[in-house]
């Protein structure tokens, strides 16, 4: 699991500076203001969460189901919320907004909120041993 992790990690890592250059100078022109900042938010909680399962994969050996879980609620939590906002800021500038895709972001959100939640509740019982 921990090499899944980390490569999981560095692949949404890659593919964040990837929609963030992509969003920066091929969409600049083609999206609203509103559609760009909305893109550039996708690939922040993209970026933040590829570092944080990066980090998880290094302190953590996910031999608990409480340690799988912060993988999966970040590794699913980043594909609900950041690919849902790309889907819709993509198919909007398109005039063809996929409306579905807008329930799937807060429940990426909710995903990556467990994480954070899991991640602390772990971290903290590892702190306690040092």
């Amino acid at each position: 699991m921990k090499e899944i992790v980390l490569i999981i990690g560095g692949i949404y890592g890659t593919l964040a500076v990837v929609f963030g250059a992509f969003g920066a100078h091929a969409l600049k022109k083609r999206f609203s203001e509103d559609q760009l900042k909305s893109f550039e938010t996708g690939v922040k909680y993209q970026m933040y969460h590829a570092i944080m399962l990066i980090i998880s994969g290094i302190v953590f050996p996910f031999i608990g189901v409480s340690q799988q879980l912060i993988a999966w609620f970040f590794i699913i939590g980043i594909f609900l919320f950041s690919f849902s906002i790309y889907g819709l800021t993509l198919s909007a500038s398109a005039g063809k907004k996929i409306k579905i895709l807008g329930p799937i972001t807060p429940l990426g959100g909710l995903l990556l909120i467990l994480g954070w939640i899991f991640f602390t509740i772990n971290i903290a019982e590892i702190a306690s041993y040092l």
